[in-house]
């Protein structure tokens, strides 16, 4: 297999998992679930924030520690086929979902969401073995490029099926769409898993108690001695603010649409279309930035770009001013993932590639989606409004931004193993 074959192989999966996250946590199946399962009941909301938090936080405690175990036994394909294989199985059985089945739709969803964010921690560990630091940027871009290409292809294929609303008298359409997007992510998920190879490390198992004992330690060792790599640990941290911000604006875009201005499912397929376009430009263009530049004058540049994006959706009065205000959204979302897991790569150590991305994917990056909306929906009860709560996350990316300023792009200092 050659190097471009796996390469390509790893940007589709890319192009495949992106199509579960603008249809299950995005877009569709949020309204579906409030809608249509919880029929419209305001407790609908609170289920639907406890799903998203409980499977954030399941990852992000378990991340870790699946890392290092892949490290150990070098089987990381296999950790990544297992997450995948979940999310699609799960994904396909919430096409029976419907009225009345609140519960089983919620284990459902986070089964599935496990799944797709567990795996994005193996998924990305392959980043530093099929990119040279010269070229990390562009590869990063491009992968998030093809997500969002992805994306769009996936609401192109549905759009039919949800033109007379996300509302029950379309609830078999809808419903079909849920097993549109999980044969679309197994379906182009699987080059990977035929061009990419497990490490060979003599016979270690992946799930044996050795194994897991060396994992538990291994994790252990490196949360004590994480200042060791001060770069690292400040990179972290910032990346915990700012994505808990950048998390929080894409979970609640639709129901912020929705709600605030009142958009159509019509409107909201347009604008979600749109935000993916002008993503996939963002991806690329500042892909070639970050390998120009360096990843962490790109990441400051996407945050000031990202609170010009809070100011305009405050201020926004408008259906037309908002797809404005989201077409920059778009492009400071795909820019600042991509710069941000270019910046991971560079700081992190070779020998513990999976399991660093596990606390960069799992902890760090799962555990801002339990902190962020919580926050948002606390001061949008309090206050009253939504706009109050959209203000409150300029405070997150103040903070992050601050933090990223403190870290030095040229790398961290190697923690010595005992």
């Amino acid at each position: 297999m050659t190097q471009k074959s796996k390469v390509f192989s790893w940007l589709l999966f890319d192009f495949a998992n992106t199509s579960f996250s603008v249809m299950m946590v995005t877009f569709v199946f949020p309204l579906f679930f409030k809608n249509v399962i919880c029929a419209g009941e305001p407790w609908g909301d609170a289920l639907w924030g406890f799903s998203i938090s409980l499977s954030m936080l399941l990852v992000a405690l378990i991340s870790p520690v699946l890392g290092a175990a892949a490290d150990y036994s070098g089987k990381r394909k296999r950790f990544l086929f297992a997450f995948t294989i979940t999310s699609v199985i799960a994904t396909a059985l919430l096409s029976f979902s419907g009225p009345g089945m609140a519960v089983a739709a919620v284990l459902l969803f986070i089964l599935a969401n496990m799944g797709f964010e567990g795996g994005l921690v193996f998924y990305d560990a392959y980043l530093k073995e099929l990119a040279s630091d010269k070229s990390v940027g562009r590869l990063s871009g491009y992968g998030f490029a093809m997500g969002y290409l992805g994306a769009l292809s996936i609401l192109l294929l549905v759009k039919p099926l949800l033109s007379k609303g996300i509302v029950l008298p379309n609830m078999a359409n809808v419903q079909l769409s849920f097993l549109v997007a999980a044969l679309f992510f197994a379906l182009f998920s699987a080059p990977l898993f035929f061009a990419l190879r497990d490490e060979k490390k003599e016979d270690r198992s992946a799930l044996s108690s050795a194994a897991l004992i060396a994992s538990i330690k291994e994790v252990k060792y490196t949360v004590q001695h994480i200042m060791s790599y001060p770069d690292l640990a400040r990179f972290l941290l910032a990346y915990f603010f700012y994505n808990d911000a950048i998390l929080t604006v894409i979970a609640f875009s639709s129901i912020y649409a929705q709600n605030t201005l009142g958009f159509t499912t019509g409107e909201l397929i347009q604008f979600f279309m749109l935000v993916q376009t002008t993503a996939i430009a963002g991806s690329v263009i500042f892909g070639f930035v970050t390998d120009k530049i360096g990843p962490k004058r790109t990441i400051v540049i996407t945050l000031l770009i990202w609170f010009m994006v809070v100011v305009a959706a405050i201020f926004a009065d408008s259906k037309e001013l908002f797809f404005y205000t989201g077409m920059l959204a778009g492009m400071s979302m795909g820019s600042s993932q991509a710069a941000s897991r270019s910046m991971m790569t560079r700081l992190t150590p070779k020998e513990h590639v999976t399991e660093f991305f596990g606390f960069y994917d799992g902890t760090f990056g799962k555990a801002s989606a339990v902190v962020g909306p919580l926050v948002f929906g606390f001061v949008s009860a309090q206050a009253g409004s939504q706009k109050v709560a959209l203000a409150s996350l300029l405070l997150f990316f103040t903070i992050g931004l601050l933090l990223m300023t403190r870290v030095r792009s040229a790398g961290s200092t190697c923690i010595p193993k005992g």
